[in-house]
């Protein structure tokens, strides 16, 4: 059996710079004004995704306030009883609680008349009650609701429960439920999956691909993104091709032929694949059915199961974060499938969950240069394994792929690259990146 590496905590540094590219050095001059704007930039990704939710909260210890420390959810704008609201103490002449939210109002019943309570800012931030009897407070306290005054789809406040020198803070989490987005898996794996592929001056490969994928899977659907210069026509049932402005590179093709998916899985393949009796799509689905979390799911590439994983240490606000690309770097072997492990990247054949990938996009800004960045990009966001018992083969290289157009798009310049990292460093808010 193939050893593989197993990351541990140890091979996580807090800082990752020896051997690195340091970005700033592949900026051009005068980048004062481009330094302004991605800290713009920040302020605002941070605005949009970060919330009171991720601030660290403390239990009190002996505290006499019950209530709910987590799981309270809302709608927006939608009054909500909040659950679990009591006072535990002793026996005292009175007894005052309050409660202070940021994002929304407090509201409780109006005590009848004869109780004796006391019920200050009704349907205002802070709410206070008083009483000499614990049962009515903790009555008033069962009652309260909590509404939000502004619409936020997904946001969060911080209730705070006083009661003498005792203080609690728990979370409020302020979501509007979302519908979910089903696909119909049918009968076959013609209604689970689609084949995707983008091509580029490369018919000779793209027709014998073709050919390979009809022995086996006959009917499946085909999407071909196609950037040639003079295009050919691809004729067969079950096949789209769609002809893109010329050379619009490789990201464009992959954000195109996976837009048009209907199905709820696609798998990618490049041009100068071919399937063999060891390319089982039914395998690769078995898997990702078995585990619903998983959103790309890797195989084997001419008998190479190239993955990685990534090490991104955030850094600060001023010089950004570090990337660290570590080849077959794995994580643990996937659940119940040992021949499978868990990872951040693979190869270019894999099949994947249609929304989960378009939600990430292929930024159409990496035209030749790119693979890596799309796992980059979908770091946190998706789930990726790798597995070794499905593999697709590649063919080798022609004659026609050395004529003088094709080199031209097929090996960049340098310029390239340097416009890869600076690209990094702005949307990624990198300072550095390593490729191990």
């Amino acid at each position: 059996m193939e050893m593989l590496e197993v990351l541990k905590p140890t091979h996580f540094p807090h800082k990752i710079q020896r051997g690195s590219v340091q970005l700033k050095d592949r900026l051009p001059p005068d980048s004062e004004e481009l330094f302004k704007r991605r800290a713009k930039e920040l302020q605002q990704h941070k605005a949009r995704t970060e919330s009171v939710l991720s601030t660290r909260l403390y239990a009190p210890s002996n505290s006499p306030l019950q209530y709910p420390i987590q799981g309270f959810k809302v709608r927006p704008m939608t009054p909500t009883f909040i659950p679990g609201l009591a006072l535990h103490a002793e026996q005292r002449s009175n007894y005052t609680v309050s409660l202070e939210v940021s994002k929304g109002v407090l509201r409780t019943t109006i005590p009848a008349k004869g109780v004796q309570v006391i019920v200050t800012g009704n349907g205002e931030s802070r709410l206070m009650v008083e009483s000499s009897s614990l049962e009515a407070l903790n009555e008033l306290l069962a009652n309260v609701s909590y509404t939000s005054t502004v619409y936020h789809i997904h946001t969060g406040d911080l209730a705070t429960f006083q009661f003498e020198d005792h203080e609690a803070v728990f979370p409020i989490t302020i979501k509007q439920p979302q519908p979910p987005v089903l696909y119909d898996m049918g009968t076959d794996i013609n209604s689970q999956v689609t084949i995707t592929t983008k091509t580029f001056l490369r018919y000779p490969e793209l027709n014998a691909l073709l050919k390979t994928i009809r022995e086996f899977y006959k009917d499946i659907e085909i999407i071909i993104a196609d950037d040639s210069m003079k295009p050919e026509k691809i004729p067969g049932p079950h096949i789209q091709q769609f002809i893109m402005p010329p050379a619009q590179g490789w990201f464009a093709g992959r954000n195109l032929a996976v837009s048009q998916v209907t199905t709820k899985y696609f798998l990618w393949v490049d041009d100068d694949f071919l399937f063999t009796k060891l390319t089982k799509i039914e395998e690769l689905v078995k898997v990702m059915e078995a585990n619903p979390e998983l959103d790309v799911l890797g195989g084997k590439v001419g008998g190479d199961q190239f993955y990685f994983s990534l090490i991104y240490d955030e850094g600060d606000e001023v010089e950004g974060g570090c990337m660290y690309r570590k080849s077959r770097g794995r994580f643990h072997s996937l659940p119940g499938y040992p021949q499978c492990s868990v990872v951040n990247g693979v190869v270019n054949f894999f099949l994947a969950r249609t929304d989960a990938v378009q939600r990430v996009g292929f930024d159409p800004q990496l035209k030749r240069l790119a693979h890596s960045e799309f796992f980059m990009d979908g770091l946190g966001s998706l789930m990726v394994a790798t597995c070794g018992h499905v593999s697709v083969s590649h063919q080798a290289r022609l004659k026609h792929n050395y004529t003088r157009l094709y080199q031209e798009f097929r090996y960049p310049p340098r310029s390239d690259a340097r416009s890869k990292l600076q690209l990094h460093f702005f949307k990624n808010h990198l300072k550095c990146i390593e490729y191990g």
